[in-house]
């Protein structure tokens, strides 16, 4: 029975994001299969998380729609999520609702749900409100260069708070809804570095290895290949091919179960 409330109640999800535009419509698809994993398996609470995170960063994207213009050419995909954004930000999150049918009494899937959804919360929140930083961010590698807003690897201080803001958001729940019992203080602390490490690491992969594009007509760096927002063919001049932000995504949220585990663990 709790199986077929997931799904219903992931089917409607679904449809109401696809109605909204907030998902394509293999971003539907995906996003009924997760949640009827992560509803039919873990039930309420689990759902709860992970429509904090899919709510806000939604309603994010569609906000501050003025200072956010021009900012689309840099990234691969626009606000409305496809299959691959809706793996690479949940799909992590999925595995541990699965880990907890197999482990119902550990706490360790609980935590590692809860900080993938902050991880990949803490840095959308900080991609969306990045943007309201009164000067151009720098990138993480040096804190020095100064690049453009909406650059992968860049970071500012409104980024940094919005990122701390987008992973206490998650973890305020986390800790009161932890289906062993209310967790301490201290799990709402480990929950909201945790994802701010994971929003960081992505960041760092963003101005590493992530792989960029070249426009030559615009000559601008951008996410998006193999065509910009121009229509000119772009070229790739760094980082590795395979590992898109669909990817970089999902290790944003597993380092931030890593570091959450780490916590525990020390």
């Amino acid at each position: 029975m709790q199986t077929l409330s997931g799904l219903i109640l992931a089917i409607l999800v679904a449809f109401a994001a696809y109605h909204t535009r907030s998902l394509n419509k293999s971003g539907a698809l995906a996003a009924t299969l997760v949640g009827t994993i992560i509803f039919g398996i873990g039930g309420w609470r689990w759902a709860v998380l992970l429509l904090t995170f899919f709510i806000t960063s939604s309603v994010l994207s569609r906000a501050f729609r003025k200072r956010k213009v021009g900012l689309s050419e840099k990234f691969s995909k626009g606000h409305e999520r496809d299959a691959g954004q809706v793996f690479g930000n949940g799909g992590l999150a999925t595995f541990f609702a699965a880990l907890h049918a197999i482990y119902p009494d550990s706490l360790l899937p609980w935590i590692g749900f809860a900080a993938s959804l902050a991880a990949v919360n803490a840095d959308t929140w900080a991609t969306e409100l990045g943007v309201l930083n009164p000067s151009p961010p720098r990138m993480i590698t040096n804190l020095r260069q100064q690049v453009e807003k909406g650059t992968s690897g860049g970071v500012s201080l409104f980024g940094t708070l919005a990122s701390l803001s987008g992973a206490a958001v998650i973890a305020l729940p986390a800790i009161l809804l932890s289906p062993t019992g209310t967790l301490t203080l201290g799990y709402f602390f480990l929950i909201t570095v945790a994802g701010l490490a994971g929003s960081f690491f992505d960041s760092f992969l963003g101005a590493t290895v992530q792989a960029m594009y070249f426009c030559p007509t615009d000559n601008k760096e951008t996410e998006k290949y193999p065509i910009h927002t121009c229509g000119t063919q772009t070229v790739h001049i760094r980082g590795l091919t395979w590992l898109d932000n669909d990817w970089v995504n999902f290790a944003c949220g597993a380092f931030g179960s890593l570091i959450a585990f780490l916590g525990i663990l020390f």
